[in-house]
């Protein structure tokens, strides 16, 4: 017999896999759709990134702060109040608004056009962004620049032997606003600041000048060899500060009298060349400790005390001694 043909056994349809009865969706780009999954993350919305940037603790950019001129802290509002400013906007809490100091001052800012709004602490922290506002923040117009040549006719006037500052790109605003206060306090007639790579009046400066640039006249310039020729042409002798090169500061060969222009260098690189070949004399601060150099603003500071020291030697009154003196006084009427 022959052998049986095994029979073919066709394939039959399978069945239906009960785990998927639907089809998986699928996004745009052929991935599996994660909606469902457990693990998917909320992407914010609008409102959250605006609560996100409030909170955001990045300090705003030197062109930021020029832009907005806002200032805080009660010196400096104090001062803009007090001065010629126009401010567009004062924010301050209940506490401070009916002060003595400032009510007054706020109703003729009010009269000038500016609107003043009563806020609570935290609404300051968000305008400052986490800033010392002490209470109160403004938002004024932009400092209003002067030019080089009225800036020499201002000093000239106001004194026979002025002093004026210039800032050879200064940077970091909290030095250049430290130096505005310390000229200011001292006596000196303005400060020259370059336009380009160098620190401008932001908000931080207005801060930390504590006041003083109400009072204290800036000129900027676009080259800041061709202001120190424009001082020299005017009278003035140009002194340029250094670390460790030039005249000590307070030698006697250094004649501090007459019209001077004191030349302050960046925090990193101090005078740059062509700057360092335009001053007259350099002078340098004597160090004795290993430290290599001194802040800009430290080295500012002592520079036009030692100016005024000078000049005004036997004027100064040692404030130690004057209990003694008015009490021998008092003594002698008695007498």
């Amino acid at each position: 017999m022959p052998p049986k043909k095994r029979q073919s056994r066709e394939p039959g349809p399978r069945k239906a896999d009960s785990r998927s009865s639907k089809p998986r969706r699928l996004s745009h780009d052929g991935d599996r759709d994660r909606n469902n999954s457990p693990n998917r993350r909320t992407l914010p919305t609008k409102d959250r990134l605006e609560k996100t940037r409030d909170r955001s603790p990045i300090a705003p950019t030197q062109e930021e702060e020029e832009a907005n001129d806002l200032i805080y802290g009660r010196h400096a509002v104090l001062a803009a109040l007090e001065g010629d400013r126009q401010l567009n906007r004062v924010w301050i809490i209940s506490k401070l608004r009916y002060d003595p100091r400032f009510l007054t001052l706020l109703q003729n800012a009010k009269a000038k056009g500016a609107v003043i709004d009563e806020v609570e602490p935290v609404r300051l922290n968000q305008i400052t962004r986490g800033g010392t506002h002490q209470g109160i923040a403004a938002q004024v117009a932009p400092h209003d620049y002067i030019e080089l040549a009225d800036l020499i006719e201002r000093a000239k006037a106001s004194n026979t032997d002025p002093v004026i500052v210039i800032a050879d790109g200064i940077e970091d605003p909290h030095n250049l606003g430290a130096i505005i206060r310390s000229a200011e306090a001292l006596g000196a007639q303005g400060l020259i600041i370059p336009q380009r790579r160098a620190a401008g009046i932001s908000s931080t400066v207005m801060k930390v000048a504590a006041g003083a640039i109400e009072h204290f006249p800036v000129a900027r310039v676009v080259n800041l060899t061709r202001a120190l020729e424009e001082l020299k042409q005017a009278g003035f002798w140009i002194y340029g500060t250094t670390a460790g090169v030039g005249k000590p500061l307070h030698s006697n060969s250094i004649d501090w009298q007459g019209a001077i222009g004191l030349v302050i260098g960046s925090e990193g690189e101090g005078l740059s060349l062509l700057v360092q070949r335009s001053c007259d004399v350099l002078v340098t601060v004597p160090l004795v400790g290993k430290t290599p150099s001194l802040n800009a603003s430290v080295a500012a500071a002592i520079s036009l005390y030692e100016i005024f020291r000078r000049r005004w030697s036997d004027k100064l009154v040692i404030q130690a001694e004057k209990p003694e003196s008015v009490a021998s006084d008092t003594s002698q009427n008695l007498t």
